[in-house]
């Protein structure tokens, strides 16, 4: 089997790795808790409510996808298998059953949140490592930090 290696020193790949591993792990999970909000919110924001959290989960999807195909860079390969994701995310757990509209906003903004804070902690831990991950995750933060502000708009 041939292996991809990267030009990185040992110490600066080891630190983009663990950055790109984490990233996918919460990716796939904020994914996962945007749709289980989408499937079970109820309350008279129900339309709104309910459209919103798939465009999370598209942007979720889009930029774990992104995520995984960086992990090729150092020579990682990605890990996004079931265990792994429930193993090592960052993000709360989304109680079983139907959750109120506001309940549900809520939800993703403390998820969001969580996920931004250690996004925001991976950009500083690839600058000097890896600007290409570094900029990657710029924009993913980006993009998460729009969803969020969308949220939080809704539980006014």
């Amino acid at each position: 089997m041939h292996a991809v290696k990267s030009p990185l020193s040992d110490v600066d790949q080891k630190t983009v790795s663990e950055a790109i591993q984490g990233a996918l792990v919460d990716l796939i999970d904020l994914s996962l808790v945007a749709k289980q909000v989408h499937w079970n919110v109820v309350g008279p924001r129900f339309r709104t409510v309910h459209l919103q959290p798939d465009e999370v989960v598209d942007t979720a999807r889009t930029h774990s996808d992104t995520v995984a195909e960086r992990a090729s860079a150092p020579g990682d390969p990605p890990d996004g298998r079931a265990a792994t994701v429930a193993a090592g995310s960052g993000l709360d757990t989304v109680a079983r059953g139907w959750a109120e509209d506001t309940e549900a906003v809520r939800t993703l903004v403390a998820s969001l949140s969580a996920l931004i804070t250690r996004m925001r902690e991976r950009v500083a831990a690839t600058g000097d490592a890896d600007p290409v991950t570094q900029d990657t995750f710029i924009q993913i933060t980006a993009a998460l930090e729009k969803h969020h502000w969308m949220f939080q708009g809704e539980n006014v």
